[in-house]
């Protein structure tokens, strides 16, 4: 199973702005997204995919307790699935703030897992808050 938060191929390629600016009303499009992981497909909003893909894995303590076991590329996988969020918020602006607030409390404020980051992977942990920070910056 890929979700949108798995790769960057997704974000990369989605036309949201690209539209808007064709638009002569310059709204942004809405975009939908056909979920078919399971046996019963259904019909999304991108930001409706993107916050489930957060709930479910990045935000998801059984996720990242698992990725924390896998040591070094564990945190890296932790880390590129937050980049990627933030993939879509720049393209489509279609992650809700509290991802990142919910992140940050998960993954920085949290001594104990952020020390395990450190632990295990300094350099992706260091990419991690350099993400935040980009995300901040940019007012996600």
């Amino acid at each position: 199973e890929i979700s949108l938060t798995d790769v960057s191929h997704y974000f990369d390629s989605d036309p949201t702005k690209v539209v808007k600016s064709l638009r002569k009303d310059g709204k942004m499009p809405k975009a939908f997204i056909a979920d078919t992981t399971t046996a019963n497909a259904q019909v999304r909003t991108l930001s409706g995919q993107v916050r489930l893909d957060s709930r479910t894995k990045l935000l998801n303590p059984k996720f990242y307790e698992a990725a924390l076991k896998g040591g070094y590329e564990g945190v890296r996988e932790i880390t590129k699935r937050l980049r990627f969020t933030l993939g879509w918020s720049t393209t489509a602006g279609a992650v809700d703030n509290f991802v990142y607030e919910d992140a940050n409390s998960t993954y920085i404020a949290d001594k104990d897992i952020r020390d395990r980051m450190m632990d295990k992977n300094p350099d992706a942990l260091r990419d991690m808050i350099q993400t935040f920070l980009e995300a901040n910056s940019k007012g996600y």
